[in-house]
């Protein structure tokens, strides 16, 4: 629904959700790795992966120390044994990947130039330097495992909040049940330490919530009867009797869960790039490499075939794209999982880069920039009509909605509502209600519903937020609503300027005198007023179409009105404390604790992974091209171009997990 101030609307216009998801998130590309090291719910178990790394390096260490000897007596079909199963336990999983996808079509990639250079070693009897190809290659996943799980806890911290069991309370006994089996309007009993398993609203009770798995925030929440609480946060002192308003599917440990498990969904351009540059750079690195095995043999004097094979196959691993393959889909997890520790929860790596782009920050208000707690002020009846019964007809007809608004109006109604005096309840998106009390029609909203309705008033120029009441078409008053400013929405405008984001603006269908003194409390770019839903979408479509090239436009905001916005920015970002479903869902990134502050955080995050990131590629090719020409001049051997390829993964995977910190 909505509701207005003055002559327009308030910036929290109500409408139909028309779409739940963002269309841009259809058009991200889904995992295409051949295998993902994800481990599920059972994460990262150290002592079962180390296992057979510690059998590999010992099975090395007896081959290589009694390589020599072997090789000169009867008994040289043992080297092959030992080395051989060597290879295979620690190269069996790259065996068979190689193999998996060479039959689907798929020749050139990491595991296939692998194969091929560990194949052609054993061939020309470099038992040793296949093996240990393979074990330092394990070695590397083992690290790449333990890294990846790191930032899976990271982000899957919000699984130890996941509520085992609820006490329900039946006619006075506590009954306790699981989550799942509670009702909406059922009423639970937390007592203190215990956390909280729904989402619902405190009935009796005075406590303090630490919100800190949710949030990232250390300090406990003080809330009293009427306040809202989320599942998977702990009530720290009071016993507290909670009305359940969500199932606990629906509720919002639910939902974050189900965010974060998909995340690595969508794919950053740097991470598609990645796959296609392998695809092309692969058979490249293929061909070169026969051609150094094959050509010159035939045209250097005294050039033996077995001296540039080996060439070849040296060229052939120091190539190996591991560092990349590995380091830049880790340490886009790892910046996701990084911000998850911080109370922010992104969608995506893809959007991750679009942040590091981020020049302009479009606010809606409500909720978003003020605190959304509105306290009536002011009723003043017209046209006969007294306070009480102005107030009356308005906390009737408001009784239906959740709009922070329509709860302040019933906040400050004394008297009992009997809702089945209201019938043909109808909501106007954009202007407010009509609906018929005891068969009186009653419309409440902005003044453009009364100039819809075309029902005389002299109060267009009224200051605050304001709710029109009118009867049966005769006007009956209006009722002044007010609202405050968060207490760090200043503090995160002035981090957004230092991070060099030029534009900070504010959409509100607000009137004119609140949307300014709001910018000059705040020292905005600009600001638009008086917005309808729709007029938001053409406003940011606007500001994005008078952004530079490489510039990016972010929105914030909270309620349903906000989602076609959202889906329509570069990057959405919604206020999830509170904010409403359908904002959630639509959002890019997902701000817990619906602090402003937030946003800069997530776009230094947001930098400091993309930096990582290139340091990585940097990292990676620059000394992959010293080897390879060290490798073409016969001046590296297989171990160099272990190093290169397995020990440059190794430092990619540890600088990676530097933006978890």
């Amino acid at each position: 629904m909505s509701k207005h101030c003055g002559c327009s609307s308030h910036d929290d216009d109500k409408q139909e959700h028309q779409e739940s998801h963002s269309h841009k998130h259809d058009r991200e590309d889904g995992h295409d790795r051949d295998h993902d090291h994800d481990h599920g719910e059972g994460g990262f178990d150290l002592r079962a992966e180390l296992a057979p790394v510690v059998l590999v390096i010992g099975l090395f260490g007896v081959g290589t120390g009694f390589e020599e000897a072997l090789h000169n007596t009867p008994f040289s079909i043992a080297e092959y044994a030992i080395f051989i199963f060597a290879y295979l336990l620690a190269g069996w999983n790259v065996l068979t990947i190689a193999g998996h996808n060479i039959l689907k079509g798929r020749w050139f990639d990491e595991n296939f130039l692998m194969t091929v250079a560990t194949l052609g070693a054993i061939a020309i009897h470099k038992l040793p330097e296949a093996v240990g190809v393979m074990m330092f290659y394990k070695i590397g996943e083992l690290f790449q495992e333990y890294a990846v799980g790191n930032s899976r806890r990271s982000i899957k911290a919000v699984l130890e909040t996941r509520p085992d069991y609820a006490n329900l309370k039946v006619d006075g006994q506590i009954l306790k049940t699981s989550p799942e089996k509670v009702k909406v309007g059922e009423v639970i009993t937390v007592t203190a330490g215990e956390k909280i398993p729904l989402d619902g609203e405190i009935m009796v009770g005075t406590s303090q919530i630490d919100t800190s798995a949710l949030t990232g925030e250390s300090v406990p929440r003080n809330v009293k009867v009427g306040e809202p609480v989320l599942a998977g946060t702990i009530n720290k002192t009071g016993v507290l009797d909670i009305k359940v308003t969500k199932l606990f599917g629906e509720s919002s440990i639910a939902r974050i869960l189900d965010l974060v498990e998909n995340a690595s969904s969508k794919k950053a351009e740097t991470e598609k790039f990645i796959t296609k540059f392998a695809k092309i750079y692969t058979p490249i690195v293929v061909f070169v490499s026969l051609a150094i095995a094959l050509v010159p043999p035939l045209v250097i004097p005294n050039a033996t075939s077995a001296e540039w094979v080996y060439r070849a196959l040296v060229i052939l691993v120091i190539s190996c794209p591991c560092g990349l393959v590995i380091s830049i889909p880790l340490g886009y997890f790892g910046g996701i999982g990084g911000a998850a520790k911080r109370g922010i929860l992104i969608k995506g790596s893809t959007f991750l880069d679009t942040l590091t782009h981020v020049k302009t920050v479009v606010f809606d208000k409500t909720g978003t920039l003020t605190k959304g707690n509105f306290n009536v002020t002011q009723v003043m009846p017209k046209n006969g009509f007294t306070k009480e019964e102005l107030l009356s007809l308005a906390a009737h007809i408001e009784a239906q909605s959740n709009h922070p608004i329509a709860r302040s109006i019933q906040k400050a109604y004394t008297g009992e509502v009997d809702l089945s005096k209201v019938t043909n309840y109808e909501e106007i998106s954009g202007h407010g209600i009509r609906a018929t009390i005891s068969d009186r029609l009653i419309i409440a909203g902005n003044d453009r519903l009364l100039h819809r309705e075309r029902i005389p008033h002299d109060t267009c120029e009224l200051t605050g937020t304001v709710v029109h009441v009118a009867v049966d078409r005769n006007y009956a008053g209006y009722i002044t609503i007010a609202d405050e400013l968060k207490e760090d929405a200043g503090r995160a405008i002035r981090d957004l300027r230092l991070l060099g984001v030029t534009k900070a603006i504010m959409l509100t269908g607000d009137n004119q005198k609140v949307a300014e003194n709001i910018a000059w409390q705040l020292t905005l770019s600009s600001y638009m007023a008086e917005l309808l839903p729709e007029g938001k979408v053409d406003a940011i479509e606007k500001i994005m179409a008078d952004a530079a090239k490489n510039e990016k436009v972010a929105f914030v905001g909270d309620g349903i009105n906000d989602a076609p916005v959202l889906a329509r920015a570069d990057v959405g970002i919604a206020m999830g404390g509170l904010g409403s479903d359908a904002a959630i869902e639509t959002a890019d990134v997902v701000i817990m604790n619906d602090s402003p502050t937030k946003i800069g955080e997530a776009i230094q995050v947001a930098r400091k992974t993309r930096k990582i990131v290139l340091q990585n590629i940097g990292l990676a090719m620059s000394i992959k091209g010293v080897f390879i020409i060290l490798g073409a001049f016969g001046l590296a051997t297989m171990w160099e171009a272990v190093f290169a390829d397995v020990g440059v993964a190794l430092a990619a995977i540890a600088n990676a997990t530097r933006v978890l910190r």
